[in-house]
């Protein structure tokens, strides 16, 4: 016996999910996901990585620009779908959508549910300097992330961890995590547990200005904002290099001893004096330029020790 599954997902974060789906004999019906959207330097329109991954199994795939409509909802419907699934799908479910499935819908959620709701869980997670987070399958409701858990998995941040690590750390567990919900579903023994009242954080989508790093704060604080930023959409700190002031952000980093006038380079390593301690540049990556390690980046810039950072 299999699951009748509508899948709705978009980025690389949902792609395993939606193999397991598949690999376990559940039947997906349809997948659902955001149109395909420019990029690259030809600006070619690109489709998602889950609808890439869907036509290689010849998965009928479907791009709707909403779903409050009653078309879609009539559409939605038509699948006969025993469960929807979502991951990272990037567009709000209205209720004629959540309630069309005989056994709701399963959202896959990157956090210890209530903490970091909402659309940069990862992210801020490191950002905040966690010890751990998680996985979570969580049933859908009209509210943002506020359904009950049925199974969750946690996950130590290691101090270094940046969000890309845990990200790729989290997408196998949390592919892993939905089969196993859904087998326990198909089963009937999947429960549901209310979230805890108190303990609710939003994770609210990143901001360019929370993206410049600001040398006068402490040098932990930094540190967990660059591995939380890293690698999209980079922390960054401004700098001339001899052509006038270019954008750098910092892809990795670490903490060390230094003592300076916050945003001055101490040395030829790259450590940066802080409001609080100081920081060493790892690796970094240049207007313009791909990821490099910092010495690459120092050598032949203008950029001499007891350069001020702005």
């Amino acid at each position: 016996m299999s699951l009748k599954v509508v899948f709705m997902g978009t980025p690389d974060f949902a792609v395993p999910t939606l193999a397991e789906i598949v690999g376990s004999g559940h039947e997906v019906v349809a997948v659902y996901t955001r149109a395909p959207a420019p990029a690259g330097r030809g600006m070619a329109l690109r489709p998602s990585p889950v609808q890439a991954l869907a036509e290689r199994f010849r998965l009928p795939v479907l791009t709707p620009a909403t779903l409050r409509t009653e078309e879609a909802a009539e559409t939605f419907r038509s699948h006969g779908a025993d469960v929807a699934v979502v991951v990272a799908y990037g567009m709000i479910l209205p209720p004629a959508i959540l309630d069309a499935p005989d056994l709701g819908c399963l959202n896959l959620h990157a956090s210890i549910l209530p903490r970091w709701r909402g659309a940069a869980p990862i992210q801020r997670a490191v950002m905040a300097g966690d010890a751990e987070t998680g996985v979570a399958v969580m049933r859908m409701e009209p509210g943002l992330d506020t359904g009950p858990v049925g199974m969750l998995e946690r996950v130590a941040i290691t101090p270094d961890m940046t969000a890309g690590d845990l990200h790729d750390r989290l997408m196998p567990l949390g592919a892993d995590l939905m089969n196993r919900a859904l087998g326990a579903l198909e089963r009937g023994g999947l429960t549901f547990t209310p979230q805890a009242e108190e303990g609710v954080v939003y994770a609210h989508k990143i901001t360019n200005e929370e993206a410049r790093l600001d040398w006068a704060e402490p040098a932990q604080r930094l540190h967990d904002r660059i591995r939380g930023l890293s690698p999209f959409p980079g922390a960054f700190f401004m700098a001339d290099l001899g052509r006038g002031p270019e954008r750098v952000k910092v892809l990795r980093a670490s903490r060390t001893d230094g003592r300076g006038e916050p945003g001055r380079l101490l040395d030829a390593q790259g450590t940066i004096a802080c409001g609080e301690g100081a920081i060493r540049l790892l690796r970094v990556q240049p207007a313009g330029k791909g990821p490099m390690e910092i010495g690459d980046f120092l050598r032949g810039r203008r950029l001499e020790p007891r350069a001020r950072l702005a």
